[in-house]
């Protein structure tokens, strides 16, 4: 009886959250994040205001309700990668196929980039992940936690989508940019055509 009870307020909780951020993703989407307060959010579901703090602690968490499971995958990607593929592999290959492709059509992708408060929330939100990347690279590589190979290879992983979204191509770049990792600076035609010191005038 007791499993059923905790069953059921479960799956009330999570209609309840479910409810708020879909009110929240149509009033945002209608007239702008700016435009709406959490208390019209919160009547727009049918619920309390505290009722919606208890589930999101802010207005911009409303958005990003599936933190947890960027989280998840991002180290899945690494942990549960192809027999014989590089950790480094591993993650440009997740990056790409998650962190660069242009959702014009996805009414969340556009609420963001269109939103410099969501947008500057979706920054920190995504770079909170690095402390469990940089763990988890160095359970796969067997390095220390505090390996500079392994926290830059964490702090290069975090910054790369945001380089990559900005150009035109970001798939390709995010390819670039790990290939420069992979490879080095003295690989890339920027560093075979610079003057050395003592060359030229």
């Amino acid at each position: 009886m007791a499993d059923t009870t905790t069953g059921r307020r479960e799956r009330k909780k999570a209609r309840t959250r479910q409810a708020l951020a879909d009110a929240a993703l149509r009033l945002f989407t209608e007239r702008g994040f700016d435009n709406v307060g959490v208390r019209e959010v919160a009547e727009a579901a049918d619920v309390s205001l505290s009722t919606l703090f208890k589930h999101f602690p802010s207005k911009e968490a409303l958005v990003f309700d599936l933190d947890t499971d960027i989280e998840s995958a991002l180290l899945a990607a690494v942990r549960d990668r192809a027999p014989g593929q590089s950790v480094l592999h591993a993650l440009r290959d997740h990056l790409v196929r998650t962190r660069t492709a242009a959702r014009t059509d996805d009414p969340m992708f556009v609420l963001v980039e269109s939103t410099p408060a969501l947008s500057d929330y979706a920054r920190r939100m995504w770079l909170r992940h690095e402390k469990a990347l940089t763990a988890t690279l160095a359970d796969a590589t067997g390095l220390a936690p505090d390996a500079p190979a392994v926290t830059g290879l964490a702090r290069f992983a975090m910054e790369a989508p945001g380089i990559a979204r900005a150009s035109d191509d970001p798939a390709r770049t995010m390819h670039e940019l790990f290939t420069l990792l992979e490879s080095g600076w003295a690989t890339t035609p920027l560093a075979q055509g610079e003057a050395h010191p003592g060359q030229g005038n």
